[in-house]
């Protein structure tokens, strides 16, 4: 069984995605137009997605909840999985002391193989319910981003909010940092636990 089956914290690369655009759907580009022109002065900030991810208590209240989830599903398909190699080993030991009879074997190895697939399909089913309850609150986290940043950028009148993760901008002036007051704010209008901001 492999240690880490479902990724679980894959959903943090989800959460890179939440400050690149105020609305719920992928960043809009408005096509270009004789009219349009581009502001005189732009005002950009950009926010550290880590340090969201760290310090939001929605998101770390969330990523313990579904490291709960993963390591509850590991320890269940270990469990079985281990169950299930002690049962073919007890019965290749039976078969090398000729303990059945030829019926009684076929009729135990078509067992193992159904309790084989009934854990294989286990497993998948599993980590279905887990990569759906991971998308669901990943949803809830862009979400609660996105609203409260519409919500901030109100009165600071930014053109531009960017998000930074790891090195994906190339160079970035400490004045244009947000991150704290982001933070500050959102844990601020956070309200609840995890599972009522999910339902919102």
């Amino acid at each position: 069984m492999k240690k880490n089956i479902f990724g679980t914290l894959a959903f943090a690369a989800v959460a890179a995605l939440a400050m690149t655009s105020c609305n719920k759907s992928q960043p809009q580009v408005e096509p270009a137009s004789e009219t349009a022109k581009a502001p005189a002065n732009l005002k950009i900030a950009y926010v550290e997605v880590d340090s969201i991810m760290t310090q939001y208590t929605f998101a770390k209240e969330y990523s313990d909840l579904l490291q709960k989830k993963s390591d509850n599903i590991q320890k269940t398909i270990a469990n079985k999985g281990n169950q299930l190699q002690a049962a073919a080993a007890n019965f290749q030991q039976k078969i090398q002391q000729n303990a059945y009879t030829r019926e009684q074997a076929e009729a135990i190895q078509a067992n193992l193989q159904r309790q084989q697939a009934d854990l294989q399909g286990l497993q998948q089913r599993l980590g279905n319910e887990f990569q759906a309850e991971t998308a669901k609150y990943n949803k809830a986290l862009h979400d609660s981003i996105a609203n409260y940043l519409k919500a901030y950028n109100k009165d600071k009148k930014y053109s531009i909010i960017l998000s930074k993760s790891g090195d994906n901008l190339l160079y970035a002036d400490k004045a244009y940092d947000i991150t704290n007051d982001v933070i500050a704010g959102l844990n601020k209008a956070y309200k609840g636990g995890v599972a009522t901001a999910a339902k919102k």
